[in-house]
């Protein structure tokens, strides 16, 4: 019995612990991001070739909102990540890049110029979304699929602002906005109001000029 209270303290101290780092690395976040501006988020898979369309897409559209005065908010990591921050940084803008340490796989590029590393994924994912205005969804893995959901799920949900979500490729994206409308509206799952903020675009110019004159009409 005294053995279970040794570990059930443990555990407490363990858990008090915790809720420190979260609240390190929140009270971090809010003071390197609070004064942004206008901002939007890139999300993409860690894996995207530099050398592929994907990157090279996610590179252009970057560089156009950091050109047009808007910070540019990736996971901070390789791939498509890399190439917003890269594509930010070199439009002279904000390249912010919000990193999770792993002990595999992500390590954070060399192009974010607001750099916050995150050792929980919950507190990361706040303020991937907090500051931002839009959120566009490259081609991505389950971790993109998480975030895409989750951003649409907060929207639903009213526990975050209504913004524009732009899913970048048709060719990778139309099997599972069909699904989504062919399923889960067919089954009354969401609701069709639920599919009006989700709008499917290809090139960067289009992401671009589709986000920017929302945001305009919203301020």
């Amino acid at each position: 019995m005294e053995e279970g209270r040794i570990e059930d303290f443990k555990l407490m101290i363990k858990d008090a612990w915790r809720l420190q780092t979260f609240l390190a690395e929140s009270v971090t976040a809010i003071n390197k991001m609070h004064d942004l501006g206008p901002a939007v988020t890139i999300f993409g898979s860690a894996r995207t070739n530099p050398r592929s369309q994907d990157y090279k897409n996610a590179r252009k559209i970057a560089g156009l909102f950091a050109r047009n005065n808007y910070a540019v908010i990736s996971g901070g990591g390789g791939g498509i990540m890399e190439a917003a921050n890269r594509g930010a940084a070199e439009g002279g803008g904000k390249s912010v890049g919000l990193n999770i340490i792993l002990p595999h796989e992500q390590m954070p590029n060399q192009y974010a110029n607001i750099r916050l590393d995150f050792k929980y994924f919950f507190i990361r994912k706040v303020f991937l979304v907090r500051y931002s205005d839009a959120f566009i969804i490259m081609p991505g893995g389950f971790g993109t699929l998480d975030e895409f959901f989750e951003v649409v799920t907060l929207i639903q949900t009213r526990r975050s602002k209504s913004c524009p979500v732009v899913l970048v490729g048709a060719k990778f994206w139309k099997g599972l906005v069909e699904w989504i409308r062919a399923v889960m509206l067919e089954h009354k799952t969401i609701s069709a109001e639920d599919m009006e903020h989700i709008q499917i675009l290809d090139s960067p110019e289009e992401v671009f000029e589709f986000i920017d004159c929302l945001c305009k009409q919203r301020n």
